[in-house]
Order: C-alpha cells, then sequence, then structure tokens
C-alpha cells in the first residue's frame, strides 16, 4: 500500500513538473518569435497598448467605457503612410461589421437552435445560411453608425529577405482606434438579429433562430469589454 502511494506521489510530481516545463517552454518560444521588418519611423515613440487591446487600454486610460464601446484595427502595409492611414478610417464601418458578424455566427454555432437554424442538411434553412454567409457582414456595415477614430498610429517598415520577408521593400501600416456609442452598437446588433429572424421562412427555423440570438446585443457588447 505505502509502496503504491509513493508510485502515485512520484507520478503526480512528474506530472507538474512536466506541465511548469512546459509553460516555460512556451513563454520562452514566444519572446523567440522574430519579425521580417524593422520599424523605421513611426508617429510616437512607443507602439500603443491600444492597438492589442482597445477596451483594456480604454479602461487603463479612464475613458467613458460604459457609454462607448472600444475597436481597433490596424492595416497591411501599404506603399505611403497616406493610403495606409486612409484606409485605417475608411474600413472602421467593415472591420466593426465583421466582427459583429463572427459573433453572431459563433453564437447560431453555440446553441441548438442555432444550429438547427444553419443545418447544412435542411433544405428549409439554406436562404438563412446563405444570407449568414453572403450578405449579413454586408447588412451590418450598413447598420453601423457614429463610429469615431479617436486615435491613429503609423509605422514605417523596412520589410527584407534577410529577416524573412519574401521580399526587400518598404512598408506603411496604420493602426484606428475607434469608438461607439454602446447604445447605438446594440441597436445595430439588435437589427442584424431581426433582419436573420425575417429571413427564415420556416416558422420553426423562425423560432429556433429567435431563440438563439435573443440576447445577442448585450452579449456582444459584454464581450466587447470582457464581461462574459
Amino acid at each position: 500500500m505505502k509502496l503504491l502511494s509513493i508510485l502515485l506521489i512520484l507520478s503526480l510530481g512528474v506530472a507538474c513538473s512536466s506541465k511548469k516545463k512546459k509553460e516555460v517552454a512556451d513563454v520562452d518560444n514566444s519572446a523567440t518569435i522574430k519579425k521580417d521588418f524593422v520599424v523605421r519611423d513611426a508617429s510616437s515613440n512607443t507602439r500603443p497598448g491600444w492597438i492589442e487591446d482597445a477596451e483594456v487600454y480604454a479602461d487603463q486610460e479612464n475613458m467613458d467605457v460604459k457609454k462607448y464601446r472600444y475597436f481597433s484595427f490596424e492595416t497591411e502595409p501599404k506603399v505611403n503612410r497616406e493610403i495606409a492611414c486612409n484606409l485605417a478610417k475608411a474600413n472602421v464601418r467593415t472591420d466593426i461589421a465583421g466582427e459583429i458578424t463572427t459573433f453572431i455566427q459563433k453564437t447560431l454555432g453555440a446553441s441548438t437552435e442555432g444550429q438547427a437554424a444553419i443545418d447544412a442538411n435542411n433544405p428549409k434553412t439554406q436562404p438563412m445560411r446563405e444570407f449568414v454567409e453572403n450578405t449579413l457582414a454586408e447588412k451590418i456595415q450598413s447598420l453601423i453608425n457614429g463610429a469615431a477614430v479617436v486615435k491613429t498610429y503609423w509605422e514605417k517598415r523596412n520589410y527584407t529577405k534577410e529577416l524573412g520577408a519574401k521580399k526587400d521593400y518598404i512598408g506603411f501600416t496604420c493602426a484606428s482606434l475607434v469608438r461607439m456609442d454602446a447604445d447605438r452598437l446594440r441597436a445595430a446588433v439588435d437589427k442584424a438579429s431581426e433582419d436573420l429572424v425575417e429571413k427564415a421562412d420556416d416558422p420553426e427555423t423562425k423560432a429556433n433562430v429567435k431563440k438563439a440570438l435573443e440576447n445577442i446585443s448585450n452579449d456582444f457588447v459584454k464581450a466587447r469589454h470582457g464581461e462574459v
């Protein structure tokens, strides 16, 4: 009995030790990731924290996180700074619509009712599936009103084959910090949900969609602030 206990303790110790080593290795691996470019110029000396997490940044800077929700987006490298920053500002509604669309799709996929509403094997749900896949993001984009760019940040990057890039070139990226009134955001998500419900011709599918998305606007706004 004592031998069995000793073996059990030893095995648990090895397992815990292995887990700790893996965690350390994961951290070490992330620290060794190298970029394929060097930043040659930028709009500020440090890369703003809001690019990585807009909501956390807004909290830390005591911005109005009750009234607004914050988003951040960064462009792919472009040939000049003006093009990059114009795109960062122009694509705000598209990017927010993309986030909402992804959230709605995940919500549908996570519930029994939602899965039934987009069942690929059920011909009755085909209009719903087509709307979600092809039209939903565009529809939501038209509902986004009042999104405002509050900060921008740009970088001039020197990409080189020596560092791992496919070719040597200079590229400009631009990021935008965006805020949108939380009530307007809820209204846009609610309207998108209503449109989804209306797209369902079959009464059972309509009921399933309505059930799956009944709290979608509040869930999305809370998720943006890390509350769910």
